[in-house]
This record gives C-alpha cells, sequence and structure tokens, in this order.
C-alpha cells in the first residue's frame, strides 16, 4: 500500500500539480520561455516595456517588476519568428537596351533584424520589401544591353542588393542573399521567331557538317581512285618485262620453246572454236577434198563476167 501510495503521489506531482503550478505561474507572468530563434516583445500602454531575443529561461518579474503581473490583461505579448526566410518573385517586366520586353525572376532572403522596428514602422514589411525589391529590380535592371543581361546574372544581383538593403533595414526587415534566377523573354511571338531562327541556323550547320563529310569522303575516295590507278599501271608495265625475261629463259632450250609453240598454237586453234576434221592417216579421201577445193578456187577466178546484152 505504501508503495501504491508514493507512486500515485509522485504520478500526481510530475504529470498534475508541477505542470499546473508551472503554467500558473507563466499565465501571471511570472516567467517565459523563449525559443530559439524567436524574439517576444512586450507592450503595456502602448510603450514597449522588454524586447527577450536571448533563447532560454526568463523571469519576466525581476525585469518588469510589477508590470509582469498585469502584462497579460492589460499588455500584449508579440512573439517573432526571427529565422530566415526567402521568397521569389517571377517575371518582373524590364526592357533591354534594343527594346526587347524581358522578365526577371529573382530569389532573396530576408531576416527580422530590429523587432520594434518590424513591429510598429510599416503595417506589412514582407509586402514592402517584395515591392521594394521589385521596384529596384526594374529601375535597376532597365535598358541594359542583352547579351549583358543575359550573361552577368552575378552583378545584376550585386545591384539590386545594394539598392534594397538600407531602406529595407529602416522597417525591420533585413536583406540577406539575392539572386537572379531567371531572365526570360516576355513576347510570346518573339520566343517563336528565336526558335525558328535557331532551328533554321541549326539546319545550315548540320548541311554544311554533311556536305563537308561527302567532300572529304570524295577527296579520300578520289585519292585512293588514283594510287590505285597508279599501282595497277606500274603492274601492268612489270608484266611484259616478266613474260619477256621467261620468254628468253626458255628460248635457250631448243626442244622447249618449240613445244611451248606447239602447245600455244594449239591452245589458239581451240579458243578460236574452229571446225575439225580428223581422217585416218593414208586416206585418200583429204587429197581429193583438197583437189576439188582447188579446182573450185580456180575455176571462180578465171570465169569471165556476164555483162548484160552478149
Amino acid at each position: 500500500m505504501n508503495f501504491l501510495f508514493a507512486a500515485g503521489l509522485s504520478f500526481g506531482l510530475s504529470f498534475v500539480v508541477v505542470p499546473t503550478f508551472l503554467a500558473l505561474m507563466q499565465m501571471f507572468g511570472i516567467y517565459t520561455i523563449v525559443a530559439e530563434r524567436s524574439c517576444q516583445v512586450y507592450v503595456l500602454f502602448g510603450k514597449v516595456v522588454a524586447t527577450l531575443e536571448q533563447p532560454g529561461l526568463h523571469f519576466l518579474i525581476t525585469r518588469l517588476g510589477w508590470k509582469a503581473l498585469v502584462m497579460r490583461w492589460l499588455g500584449r505579448r508579440y512573439v517573432l519568428d526571427m529565422r530566415v526566410d526567402q521568397e521569389y518573385l517571377r517575371s518582373n517586366p524590364v526592357n533591354s537596351e534594343e527594346g526587347a520586353p524581358m522578365g526577371i525572376g529573382i530569389w532573396y532572403e530576408m531576416y527580422i533584424s530590429d523587432p520594434v522596428a518590424y513591429l510598429f514602422k510599416n503595417t506589412d514589411p514582407r509586402g514592402s520589401l517584395a515591392a521594394n525589391v521589385s521596384n529596384s529590380t526594374v529601375r535597376c535592371l532597365s535598358n541594359l544591353p542583352l547579351d549583358e543581361m543575359l550573361v552577368n546574372r552575378h552583378p545584376m544581383s550585386q545591384t539590386v542588393r545594394a539598392e534594397v538593403s538600407p531602406k529595407s533595414h529602416e522597417w525591420g526587415y533585413k536583406l540577406g542573399s539575392i539572386y537572379i534566377r531567371k531572365v526570360h523573354f516576355r513576347d510570346h511571338e518573339m520566343i517563336k521567331q528565336i526558335e525558328s531562327k535557331v532551328v533554321n541556323r541549326l539546319r545550315q550547320v548540320t548541311g554544311a557538317i554533311k556536305q563537308d563529310g561527302v567532300n572529304r569522303v570524295s577527296i579520300i575516295g578520289s585519292t585512293a581512285e588514283r594510287q590505285a590507278a597508279v599501282e595497277f599501271a606500274k603492274a601492268g608495265a612489270m608484266r611484259p618485262r616478266i613474260v619477256g625475261a621467261a620468254l628468253q629463259k626458255i628460248a635457250r632450250d631448243q626442244q622447249v620453246f618449240t613445244a611451248l609453240f606447239d602447245v600455244l598454237e594449239t591452245q589458239r586453234i581451240i579458243a578460236g572454236e574452229a571446225r575439225i576434221t580428223l581422217l585416218p592417216q593414208g586416206n585418200q579421201l583429204l587429197a581429193e577434198l583438197l583437189a576439188a577445193g582447188g579446182e573450185n578456187r580456180r575455176t571462180q577466178t578465171h570465169t569471165p563476167l556476164q555483162t548484160p546484152g552478149h
């Protein structure tokens, strides 16, 4: 029983009594807790009486005195987020030096630098800062050359930041990093014309590359053909010399030379597709045919021509 009583008492003190007591003390303004990267501003009767920026536990009774006891009912507490915030403004309209309608997208960071000025010097410091950045962008970056506007983004970012920072600090907002992320054309017809020119230029470059390749292939092919023709001509000139040298060697042996020419003659007769009639040796038919053939040739030679009228 003692153990259960002690456990119940510990539970009640830990989860009921102590949290209730701390909540009452905080409600009556005895103490407050400031979170990391936050700030608390206390205002009583229209006057700022305390600004707490350091994170941790703060006893208001020692800092504000009797004002801490009535702050909850007669005063007001502002809790501000001191963390770095960021925003992106899209397509701020500017004109280049050539008159081209351009749009600039600018990204920037900001944070609260002066809590009191942030609360009471401007009703909408965030919107005022955005308007200030947009106006500075249009004012500082208009009438720049188009090529500089498309390339030199870092100097343009520094120019806009130098223009905005002093004014924004007066409102309790301090501008951090700023960067121009996008520069684009706002006129759709101009975009189509530029795309058409780029496509035509790419076609011209592609055609020139193809033609250069064809020319190079033609040069390589003609060079190869010329070299091949030279080599074939050399080979053709060397063939008769080689054949002549071989025939000279063959002519030194009379029997081989005679047999060679007999073979060549036989090949020529065969290649000519002439009709050959083979007769047995000692047959008189060949002599009779030759005699008859000779007689016919003599008759055709000595026959007088017949003229009309005789």
